[in-house]
């Protein structure tokens, strides 16, 4: 796998907004179009560069034609205030992942508002990503794992790190954990 660059980003964010559009999925359009979820969940991510004929199926499953999704204008969000209702649910499970804005597409920096339930946890392999993160712990105690760093933030702890060191989030404590972070680039 490669590191994303500006083109795949792009052409992950078109392939994301069409498909939310169409009401589907990641899982819905990759049964439709009989393609693995990864390979739509990469393509979005910017990870992946699918080959012509793997985006042709996959926009058979939409529906749309190469020449109509390469000439599909993304358009910049230019919202500048957002009420607690219009956040952006992009996480899942016992994991609230509430995003400021709902296309990223031109911005520079991801705002999210983190709610982890008793128990919720990033997930046990750690992950890195191109970029930088930063965050601020409102209520509750989390574990935040970088590298071979570890640590259990309580309210008014902080962490700020390069996103591309493996990393790990997990709720500690009696009480679920709220955090207020960005990452910059945005992550799709």
């Amino acid at each position: 796998m490669k590191n994303a660059n500006h083109d795949d980003l792009t052409l992950g964010l078109r392939l994301r907004t069409l498909r939310e559009r169409a009401g589907l999925s990641q899982r819905a359009l990759a049964k439709k179009s009989e393609v693995p979820n990864s390979t739509i969940s990469l393509i979005e991510s910017g990870k992946m560069n699918p080959s012509v004929g793997a985006l042709r199926r996959i926009l058979q499953g939409i529906p749309i034609g190469m020449s109509d999704f390469f000439s599909f204008e993304i358009e910049t969000e230019q919202t500048v205030f957002y009420a607690a209702e219009e956040l952006t649910e992009i996480g899942k499970g016992g994991l609230s992942l509430r995003q400021v804005g709902s296309n990223l597409h031109g911005r520079a920096m991801m705002i999210l508002q983190e709610t982890y339930d008793l128990g919720a946890d990033t997930g046990r392999v750690m992950y890195g990503h191109e970029a930088e993160e930063g965050g601020i712990v409102i209520s509750g105690r989390v574990e935040v794992t970088v590298g071979e760093q570890r640590k259990v933030l309580g309210p008014g702890d902080a962490y700020y790190f390069d996103s591309r060191t493996p990393h790990r989030f997990r709720q500690m404590g009696p009480e679920k954990c709220r955090i207020v972070s960005a990452c910059t680039p945005p992550t799709f």
